[in-house]
């Protein structure tokens, strides 16, 4: 990470090293001993949380490294970012540019034999909702594919954990992508009998792909408005940290827990404009701010090359499914406070019924394979998992926003 990278983070986020540092070196040793001798498959590895876990990974000795992931592009940067970073790689180390829901995977899968499965691989926008289409191949990826895998593993006797990416916005739902990570959460513990499993939700990654903030740095090189709502309020952590909460999760949990970032609400949660308003003024600039993007937008087109001033566009939120504030577990999930001193763990996620899982899943699967299928009837076989998920949905999606 260069030096202005940082000095930005520590800007946004308060904070210049990471606050898992001391969980971390407290758990060192249990997390060596977990991974002696042992062979791990990371799927999804090339994005931007599966690779941060991976360069955390590197800092202890295991026997066999291989990263999969259907970007061949990225994951070909992954691969040289390692080899040019001097990070320590087992004698073992290859990679699979392949569908983790693919029949590939299920060959992969047939012919090796893991230790610790973790997988990184996800759908996250809520905009994914805009049309049917995406939604499910949303669903696709989120649910039915993690079904796939969990079947293709169960026949792997040397298998000790899987591992699979959650999201705060699992925990009371107010769109179908985190409905879709809580049906994920909820077809792992379907299994956990024989095939453990632990999960992490965490908050908002800063400049991960596709994040908001990422969308920050590419408008100031656009020379374009920044654009935000005024009323959500999210947690922010840096790659490194969802790297390393994600390998406490699978190194030192328990079956069916959950790690989550502890944090202050009062504190650590901003507002979208108040990070843009952070951001702009540690990039060297001056927001200035239009409530409608139009006035935003002609703001630009005359704003002079050596202007520090920088527009924004800050409104409420008024498109479907969007969720005001952050948290990380229900307020029926049992939890434990006391094991670390800045992660929380879930004892006891939500789950409603073996049966609700299986019906879901299959009633999905179905529509699926018909070709053809409504919103609605998605929305309706999800809630037969997750009956918690209130969708709010309205005239406007945030593809028609700036």
């Amino acid at each position: 990470m260069s030096k202005d990278k940082q000095k930005l983070l520590k800007s946004i986020l308060g904070r210049s090293e990471s606050f898992l540092k001391d969980d971390l070196e407290r758990s060192s040793d249990q997390i060596q001993e977990q991974l002696f001798d042992a062979r791990v498959l990371v799927i999804g590895a090339a994005g931007s949380i599966g690779s941060a876990f991976v360069r955390e990974l590197t800092r202890y000795s295991f026997k066999a490294l291989h990263l999969l992931d259907i970007s061949e592009n990225n994951l070909v940067e992954v691969v040289r970012d390692l080899r040019a970073g001097a990070y320590q790689l087992p004698k073992d180390f290859k990679t699979f540019s392949i569908d983790f829901g693919s029949t590939e995977m299920q060959a992969l899968l047939a012919s090796h034999a893991y230790e610790y499965v973790l997988n990184f691989s996800a759908l996250k926008h809520v905009r994914a909702e805009r049309d049917p289409f995406t939604l499910m191949r949303l669903l696709q990826v989120n649910v039915l594919s993690n079904n796939d895998l969990l079947d293709w593993l169960s026949d792997m006797t040397s298998l000790r954990r899987v591992f699979s990416v959650s999201s705060d916005k699992s925990v009371r739902p107010a769109n179908l992508m985190g409905a879709s990570k809580a049906l994920m959460e909820r077809v792992f513990l379907h299994r956990a009998d024989v095939l453990g499993f632990t999960s992490a939700r965490f908050a908002n990654v800063a400049f991960s792909d596709g994040s908001l903030l990422q969308s920050f740095e590419n408008r100031l090189a656009k020379k374009q408005p920044l654009s935000a709502p005024s009323d959500v309020r999210r947690y922010f952590i840096t790659e490194q940290e969802a790297g390393q909460l994600c390998l406490l999760a699978c190194f030192t949990g328990e079956n069916r827990e959950i790690f989550f970032p502890k944090f202050d609400p009062e504190r650590d949660m901003k507002t979208f404009a108040e990070i843009a308003r952070l951001f702009l003024q540690a990039s060297g600039y001056e927001p200035i701010e239009f409530n409608e993007e139009q006035q935003a937008l002609a703001f630009m087109r005359s704003r002079s090359e050596g202007d520090r001033r920088w527009a924004c566009n800050f409104s409420t939120s008024d498109t479907s499914g969007e969720k005001l504030y952050e948290e990380f577990n229900d307020p029926e999930e049992p939890v434990e406070l006391e094991r670390f001193k800045n992660v929380g763990i879930v004892l006891s996620p939500k789950y409603h019924s073996d049966e609700s899982v299986i019906d879901a899943v299959r009633l999905i699967r179905a529509a699926r394979a018909s070709g053809t299928w409504g919103k609605e009837e998605l929305l309706k076989y999800v809630q037969t998992a997750v009956p918690e998920l209130e969708h709010r949905e309205a005239d406007k999606n945030l593809d028609q926003k700036m």
